[in-house]
């Protein structure tokens, strides 16, 4: 629940797996898409309209923020479409749209729902947050503008009182960690160009992540630049500099990756949660920023700059098209039974080995994410140090065990022994 006076922390969610695990991460608030009208249409399984009464449940009952993201271009075929998802948005309790199309915001405002401005609209100035205001009570700002850019502009809207339709002032919100696109505030052409297939429409082919050879036109000459990814931007991460985005004014801070697996979303807003207390704590620091970033690199990631927020003018490059985490999970069964009384889980091994010490993370559409060291278990009830595929495992839990949930244990990658140290800004 977001605290009055306290920069709020926005969490993705791509599916109720990590719609659960933001809530207990610790997110105020969570944004989401409906069906396909939404920038992560293609990358994640979205949510249905039948879905959204347990969306909103949940997270009222954790006093959590929901926003719908129907952010795509519109056309006049997605019309009666677009308004049937927004009026059973409304009619469930969604807190807020976060949208870019002019006939998106104005059939929100028509039925009194609260907007959001999408960072597709690129605002980077406060002539268009004035403008914006008339219409939405949040504005996402554009990607690409400096936390200096960004604090004149919260100055701005304190010192002239700009509120939205609720009378409220203005919020500004701004992306705070995950991956950064390398066309203006994510408005890309390259995958509609290549495969016909629009990112404005949610169906991004991630064409910039791949390497390419540059070839000289008139001699045929090519070059290969080694271990960059020349359009493929790493991943931001704000969290060294936490204190200068709260104290720029920053309203909201939002977490990218709707498309990522739950323990993402769990781990990335898990840390981000212990930095925002720091701060407000008054024990925030810089060493205390660098271990967070270490929890960080664990879980997804295409290695870490800072974004545009410090003044860079060039973007820093990935150095490969998959993730640099430091760990990886590995399937190995699914949950079967769950005995109250003994507080005990059956789980059924149906791939590779669970051996005594392994870190194993529990992922379930109501569970969330949990983990968990598996010290003690029995495997067919037998003590054993080894369980193979086929073997019925009991082992004691602090939560519910649940036929859906799904079982991984954890391996280090190579990434685990990488000396980040040596990067400049990563």
């Amino acid at each position: 629940m977001k605290t009055e006076g306290k920069i709020e922390l926005m969490a993705p969610a791509g599916d109720f797996d990590s719609l659960q695990a933001a809530i207990d991460a610790g997110a105020d608030s969570v944004y989401f898409g409906v069906e396909q009208l939404n920038m992560r249409a293609r990358s994640t399984v979205n949510f249905t309209i039948a879905d959204l009464p347990e969306v909103v449940s949940r997270c009222r009952e954790k006093g959590v923020r929901s926003y719908l993201t129907l952010n795509t271009i519109i056309y006049d075929h997605d019309i009666n479409v677009m308004h049937t998802v927004l009026e059973s948005a409304h009619k469930a309790g969604v807190t807020a749209v976060i949208a870019s199309d002019i006939s998106v915001i104005s059939y929100a405002r028509q039925i009194g729902m609260e907007v959001h401005i999408s960072t597709q609209q690129n605002v980077s100035n406060i002539e268009a947050v004035r403008y914006f205001s008339q219409m939405a009570d949040t504005v996402v700002l554009a990607r690409e503008l400096s936390l200096t850019q960004v604090g004149e502009i919260a100055r701005q809207i304190e010192q002239e009182n700009i509120t939205g339709p609720s009378g409220r002032k203005i919020e500004i919100e701004i992306f705070g960690h995950g991956a950064l696109c390398m066309a203006i505030s994510g408005k890309c052409y390259m995958s509609l160009h290549a495969y016909n297939s629009s990112a404005n429409r949610g169906a991004c082919k991630q064409n910039c992540r791949k390497s390419y050879i540059l070839t000289e036109k008139d001699s045929g000459n090519q070059i290969e630049v080694d271990h960059e990814y020349l359009m493929s931007p790493k991943d931001l991460c704000t969290i060294e500099f936490l204190d200068r985005v709260i104290g720029a004014g920053v309203s909201v801070l939002k977490i990218e990756g709707r498309g990522r697996a739950p323990e993402y979303v769990y781990t990335v807003v898990k840390t981000y949660r212990k930095a925002i207390e720091a701060y407000y704590n008054g024990d925030y620091s810089i060493e205390k920023a660098r271990t967070w970033k270490e929890t960080l690199r664990t879980v997804y990631n295409r290695d870490f700059w800072g974004g545009y927020y410090l003044g860079q003018t060039m973007g820093q490059w990935s150095d490969n098209s998959g993730s640099n985490a430091t760990r990886r999970k590995v399937y190995i069964g699914r949950g079967l039974h769950f005995y109250p009384k003994a507080s005990i889980g059956e789980i059924l091994i149906e791939a590779y080995d669970l051996r005594r010490g392994d870190n194993i993370i529990i992922t379930g559409p109501t569970t969330g994410v949990k983990e968990l060291t598996a010290d003690d278990f029995l495997a067919d009830d037998q003590k054993v140090e080894v369980a193979g595929k086929g073997a019925h495992v009991t082992i004691k839990l602090d939560f519910r065990l649940r036929p859906s949930d799904k079982v991984y244990k954890i391996e280090e990658t190579e990434y685990a022994k990488r000396d980040f140290t040596s990067c400049s800004d990563c």
